[in-house]
């Protein structure tokens, strides 16, 4: 089973829609997440709570919750506690101390991924990145816009993205995930939004509609002509040494490697 560390093509369905729940998880997703924050209304938390369920699916199921200091953080907690779950995700992360306090209450049952969605936030991302407990960062993009009042863009969301990837990777833990793409007519968004994330070093994208599933699988794989790159640096031997006009060394090795993992197929 892909592990919290591992997925790449979450699927949001709303928690109070358990009949959308087997549709989410037969969608191509290597993840279903179940939403008890955004997608339900304040006079429905209750309701989705006690419609949660996570044997419908053999694939990974992640919970998010709603965040500290809400009415109902407590009893998404509790529970998340009597559903066999991957992970729980947490929105508006923004106080290490806060994040490490839910780490420790859910221990040894749950790992933590820290939804990244505020300039507060941002700031403590490192921070929050390196807490035992949490597994992955996750950019909450269109929140993240809506608190500091910026555009939607990729590139004014760059440095953004780029200090996540940072962060996770001072902090030893899995590439971030990506937001989501708002627009789910055009699926060249969609594409190209998670084309864009993987070239930051981004390692996966939240994804709100089955039918973007395909597109940002494609994203996120190694094309063709990369996989044909990396067979031939890897052919050409040790030290350094020149293959299509490029110098090649160990660090352009360890690359190549990466790209035929990510593909599936040996070197």
């Amino acid at each position: 089973m892909v592990t919290p560390q591992e997925i790449r093509l979450p699927l949001f369905v709303p928690a109070d829609r358990p009949e959308r729940f087997e549709k989410a998880a037969a969608s191509g997703a290597d993840a279903v997440i179940l939403d008890l924050e955004d997608a339900v209304a304040r006079d429905g938390k209750e309701r989705a709570r006690a419609l949660l369920r996570s044997d419908f699916t053999d694939l990974p199921v992640l919970l998010r919750i709603n965040g500290i200091g809400t009415p109902w953080h407590d009893a998404d907690i509790a529970a998340a506690g009597a559903l066999d779950l991957a992970a729980v995700i947490l929105p508006k992360a923004e106080h290490p101390g806060e994040v490490a306090a839910l780490c420790q209450r859910i221990a040894g049952a749950l790992p933590v991924m820290a939804l990244i969605e505020t300039a507060a936030g941002l700031a403590q991302a490192r921070a929050i990145a390196a807490l035992p407990g949490v597994c992955r960062l996750v950019f909450g993009s269109i929140d993240f816009c809506a608190d500091l009042g910026c555009a939607h863009l990729r590139e004014v969301l760059l440095p953004a993205r780029s200090e996540l990837v940072l962060a996770s990777r001072l902090a030893g833990i899995a590439a971030p995930v990506d937001g989501v793409t708002a627009q789910i007519d055009d699926l060249s968004e969609s594409y190209e939004d998670a084309v864009h994330a993987r070239a930051l070093g981004m390692s996966g994208k939240l994804c709100i509609h089955p039918r973007q599933i395909a597109e940002v699988r494609r994203a996120f794989a190694p094309t063709p002509q990369e996989v044909d790159w990396a067979r031939r640096v890897l052919a050409s031997g040790d030290g350094a040494v020149s293959v299509g006009g490029a110098m090649i060394d160990a660090p352009v090795r360890m690359r190549a490697r990466s790209i035929l993992a990510q593909a599936g197929v040996a070197g």
